[in-house]
């Protein structure tokens, strides 16, 4: 039986290198960096003081200045980010009832501040003393909820908390459902904002670039220099439909989701003793899923996050998946421009993907100096590179053990 066809005809992106598809890859393919010095918080204690922030960020552009001042930073951008992918796949509110509609998105992190703050004030004021207000801000479904809320989408709502890998199991989950009839048109991706909890955390478990006394504050993933990831922020979603309710509707299409694959390797490590079996495993079973051949793949969207093992990881589970393929295969990580945005990560490199199969472009991996010996693939170094681009393959590997690979591709009907 032929598996129905799932089709992206909507994208939206609030990023560090820009809002809009427009914006984020004009500045991606020109190599510009998103990060830059925080001001959401104090960063004076730290050593590690940079980050992919949103600074022009507005949510009254996109929901109206009407009850939103108690919704906190994740669930707003998540919630903008659902209007812009509405707009961008040209839904009118009558293409699809309210039960027709879901949204899943990808969030693990997105109320760790808003607890944290809710829960201090109570411990010091007493419970009766909070803001009743601030409570729905707690609950790890806000974001996914609040989105709901503002686009009136009543039917499918779930949130996926599996850490780096979220957003692109949160398309896979959209596009199941969308297969079974359980839904008719999805938004899926993921979100992450910004706040000092995380930030704080990443800094004294000292994963961030940085944080060690001496170390360069830079996200150059594979070159010899990296030294730990730059956190980043975003929301990235996609807008799913079945092809037959595309072609129905007349949509514009931006690309097929074509395959998937997972594993959950917890002997992952972050010392030299490299365990890269999920990895291997999540890239094999996508390409086989997809029904393509390492052939067929036009470029890889990696994890890379800067990390002194990860990358090598990574680098090691490619060559394995593709053997001598991997040689010629040209590998980019955008992450070198946008920080490791958590939960927003995977489905901001789908949407690149879906631009690099749009514009036949594969932007650059940037900072890339000093080449490692224990990297040593094609990473697109520096420039945007012009090639025919096809089939992409998204990698998103979790430090945890998670390991998720999505493939997308060039629509034909």
């Amino acid at each position: 039986m032929e598996k129905t066809r799932i089709v992206v005809t909507g994208i939206s992106v609030i990023s560090p290198v820009g809002t809009g598809k427009d914006e984020f890859w004009k500045n991606l393919t020109n190599g510009v960096s998103g990060i830059k010095p925080v001001t959401l918080f104090d960063v004076s204690k730290f050593n590690s003081k940079q980050a992919g922030e949103i600074t022009d960020f507005d949510a009254k552009v996109y929901l109206g200045p009407k009850g939103i001042r108690h919704i906190d930073r994740t669930s707003l951008l998540v919630s903008s980010g659902t209007v812009l992918a509405f707009r961008d796949a040209n839904i009118e509110s009558n293409t699809y009832s309210e039960d027709e509609l879901g949204i899943v998105v990808g969030s693990t992190y997105g109320s760790i501040d808003s607890i944290s703050s809710f829960d201090f004030q109570s411990l010091r004021e007493g419970p009766n003393y909070v803001n009743p207000m601030d409570f729905p801000n707690t609950v790890l479904n806000a974001p996914a909820s609040r989105a709901s809320i503002f686009c009136k989408a009543k039917g499918l709502n779930t949130t996926i908390s599996n850490g780096v890998t979220s957003s692109i199991d949160a398309i896979i989950y959209a596009s199941d459902f969308l297969r079974m009839g359980r839904a008719r048109a999805v938004v899926a991706g993921g979100v992450h904002g910004l706040t000092h909890d995380i930030f704080w955390g990443a800094h004294n478990s000292k994963i961030l670039a940085g944080s060690r006394n001496g170390t360069l504050e830079i996200s150059s993933p594979f070159d010899k220099r990296r030294n730990g990831m730059i956190i980043g922020e975003a929301s990235a979603l996609v807008f799913l439909e079945t092809l037959e309710d595309a072609l129905k509707r007349n949509a514009h299409i931006y690309t097929e989701i074509k395959g998937y694959g997972t594993a959950f390797d917890p002997k992952m490590s972050t010392t030299k003793n490299y365990q890269i079996e999920g990895n291997k495993r999540a890239i094999i079973d996508a390409i086989k899923n997809a029904n393509l051949t390492v052939h067929d793949i036009s470029c890889i969207y990696a994890n890379a996050y800067s990390g002194v093992y990860g990358d090598i990881m990574e680098t090691l589970a490619i060559k394995d998946a593709f053997g001598m393929k991997s040689k010629l295969i040209p590998v980019t990580a955008i992450k070198s421009m946008t920080g490791e945005c958590f939960d927003a990560s995977g489905a901001l490199q789908t949407i690149a993907a879906i631009m690099s199969i749009r514009t036949n472009t594969i932007p650059p991996t940037i900072n890339y100096k000093e080449p490692d010996p224990e990297c040593d693939l094609d990473y697109v170094p520096n420039n945007s590179r012009v090639v025919p681009v096809k089939n992409v393959l998204i990698n998103s590997f979790s430090r945890l053990g998670n390991s998720s690979a999505l493939i997308i591709s060039k629509y034909k009907q």
